[in-house]
């Protein structure tokens, strides 16, 4: 355990909550945080998978017991493979109970599978005994039997059972549920899911407390309502009087609907409407030749007359001055001109027109009309579009093309020539593309304009430069912080810039420069009494006099520097500090002695001495000097080493938000 409240949570709490939430059906791989703790993780995602793997084993017992069989349970998952080995497995259990078999055959099957193999095999045994006693009837599929007075049971499992006590310590549910694995409480049968219900094809089986229902899935339609038995019945509209026949009208009931039957009846010569009103029947239509041959049929209300014709000469002919006889009339002699311009032949009651080319003459109107040479010969006058013209025709062409000299086909027109793109044009067959240079993009306005693409605006714009993104017409380019960094070669990223080994600090002779991230600090220090400088970072004790305090001072005093960027994890380790060899009985002991006021670090033992590491998280960039401390007891001899930890914490340059105003 981990953190400040992980370490009061303990791997008991862990385990009920994973129960918990197998409980009620949730994803054991994807549980939310309960402790930092590693341990706490498995433990609740185990503590979870075990109460489901124990829910899917019981529902392949269950179906091995109630089907006796397991080939409907498909095998595409890890839980259904779970489900089918459970029943499966309990198959080969009552298969040795029933050839009298023990139940703990030397069979090298899985740990598992040889638990639910011995329990159905025991369960079957007991159900046999129970037959052999007289009862032949068990109600519950799931081999607990049914029994109405469990007093004297529920004395004797001293109401630990949920429904039923057999006695014995045994248990068992009602009709409709089944035992849970715990042998205590009950599970509803899901009748539906094990096909076990007795709904009709139509039908649809839906689940219940303890039981099921059949609910009809295709509804009756109009006209028929369902009934308490689940079946269709005829709706008499009539007499429920939810029809819509008018006053005039009176309803008579059919299967699915009604008719509207009209109240009065029509005389000789009338008929009915819709709305039941009496209309005059016109025979002289509705009849074939009512009068005889010569005379005319009148119709009149209820009835019709016949009156004899009168001389009537017909088309194309007129009555001769005598008014005897029908003479034929020469329509080319009209003033009205009929053929309009063209050719006019006369003929005995009528007339024909000799019609110019590109016209057709029309015999039932007697006009010449023009031919639509387009809709007569399709695709074999022009090579794109025909306009039908009065006794002719003429053809065009689609955009990008150009009417050849022929006047018929079509020739590809060179846009480009008229330069309508801003960069680059590309004529094709009827049309043109224009493109746009790298870093510029087709506008989506007119399709000709190119557009300079803003680089850092756009959606991984963020992500160009390290630091900042400087747009420019056609391309970008990314900058750094003024001072401490420098461009790197991919032009993006900020690297850097190491001033002790470009020479551009300004430490003094006697300094070192230490290169920190952005900068570089100039680094100085001697050994105080009693010490000597051994190279460039160490101290080493002077032999002593014997004296109570030079014996407990350090060994050796040793100077490091260390750097990173602020916000680190918290627990990094930083530095790690112990002997050169470590021996069998060794007491090392290591602890921060100075400089440590803020409580930004800890340190930790180890098996080869001790680490240093971040306890508080650093937001701000600040220089530390840290004394740690270890002391070494071996062979009742302590040693003390001392180290001078310089931690220069630095700030990251974070990326500049890209603004175009300050372009």
């Amino acid at each position: 355990m981990v953190g400040g409240d992980s370490r009061e949570v303990t791997l008991e709490q862990c385990c009920r909550d994973g129960h918990s939430r197998g409980t009620e059906g949730e994803d054991c791989s994807s549980l939310p945080l309960m402790s930092d703790s590693v341990t706490c993780m498995i433990v609740r995602e185990q503590c979870c998978l075990s109460v489901m793997e124990d829910n899917m084993c019981s529902s392949g017992i269950n179906t091995a017991k109630i089907q006796g069989q397991c080939e409907a349970l498909l095998t595409g998952t890890c839980e259904t493979k779970t489900t089918k080995m459970c029943c499966e497995c309990c198959l080969v259990g009552k298969a040795l109970q029933e050839r009298g078999l023990p139940c703990d055959p030397d069979l090298s099957v899985s740990y598992q599978c040889g638990l639910v193999s011995r329990a159905c095999c025991v369960d079957g045994l007991q159900e046999n005994q129970t037959e052999s006693t007289g009862t032949n009837e068990l109600p519950n599929k799931d081999a607990t039997p049914e029994i109405e007075d469990n007093s004297v049971g529920s004395d004797q499992c001293n109401g630990a059972c949920a429904h039923q006590c057999v006695g014995n310590n045994t248990c068992s549910c009602l009709k409709g549920y089944k035992l849970k694995p715990d042998a205590k409480n009950c599970d509803d049968i899901n009748e539906c899911l094990l096909g076990v219900s007795n709904c009709r094809t139509g039908q649809r089986c839906i689940n219940t407390e303890g039981s099921y229902r059949c609910q009809r899935e295709v509804s009756c339609g109009t006209g028929y309502e369902l009934t308490d038995a689940n079946d269709c019945e005829d709706i008499n509209e009539c007499e429920t009087e939810i029809h819509n026949c008018g006053p005039e009208f009176e309803c008579q009931n059919t299967q699915g609907s009604f008719r509207c039957l009209p109240k009065v009846k029509c005389p000789a010569g009338f008929i009915q409407d819709a709305l039941g009103n009496c209309i005059d029947i016109n025979e002289c239509v509705s009849q074939s030749s009512p009068c005889h041959r010569g005379h005319l049929c009148i119709n009149t209300v209820g009835s019709y007359t016949c009156q004899r014709n009168s001389v009537n000469c017909g088309r194309g002919y007129h009555l001769n001055p005598e008014g005897t006889r029908c003479t034929d009339i020469d329509e080319c002699k009209n003033p009205d001109k009929v053929c309009e311009g063209h050719g006019c032949v006369n003929l005995v009651g009528s007339y024909r027109c000799e019609c110019e080319a590109g016209y057709i003459f029309n015999s039932i109107r007697r006009t010449c009309e023009d031919v639509n040479e387009c809709r007569h010969y399709p695709g074999r006058l022009c090579a794109h579009k025909c306009e039908n013209t009065l006794g002719s025709y003429k053809c065009s062409c689609t955009t990008g093309f150009r009417l050849a000299a022929d006047g018929r086909n079509c020739d590809d027109l060179n846009e480009c020539a008229e330069n309508p793109c801003s960069q680059e044009c590309a004529n094709v067959y009827g049309s043109y593309q224009c493109y746009c240079r790298r870093g510029y993009q087709l506008s989506d306005v007119d399709g000709m304009t190119c557009e300079d693409i803003d680089e850092c605006a756009l959606p991984t714009g963020g992500h160009i430069c390290s630091y900042r993104c400087h747009n420019t017409p056609g391309s970008f380019h990314c900058s750094c912080p003024v001072s401490g960094y420098t461009l790197a070669p991919n032009g993006r990223s900020c690297q850097d810039v190491d001033e002790c080994v470009t020479s551009t600090h300004t430490c003094s002779v006697d300094q070192s420069c230490f290169n920190i991230q952005g900068g570089f600090r100039c680094l100085f220090f001697d050994c105080p009494s009693n010490y000597r400088k051994v190279g460039e970072t160490r101290c080493e004790r002077l032999l002593c006099n014997e004296s109570v305090e030079c014996v407990a001072s350090p060994l050796r005093i040793t100077h490091y520097y260390l750097t990173f960027p602020t916000n680190i994890p918290v627990f990094t380790n930083i530095f790690r500090m112990g002997p050169s060899q470590t021996l069998l009985g060794d007491d090392l002991q290591i602890a921060i002695t100075a400089g440590n006021q803020d409580g930004f670090f800890r340190t930790d033992r180890s098996p080869t001495g001790g680490v240093l590491s971040v306890a508080k998280l650093l937001t701000r960039a600040q220089d530390f000097e840290l004394s740690v401390e270890l002391r070494l007891r071996r062979f009742d001899s302590l040693s003390t080493y001392l180290a001078k930890v310089h931690v220069f914490v630095t700030k990251d340059e974070p990326a500049v938000p890209y603004n175009p105003l300050l372009e």
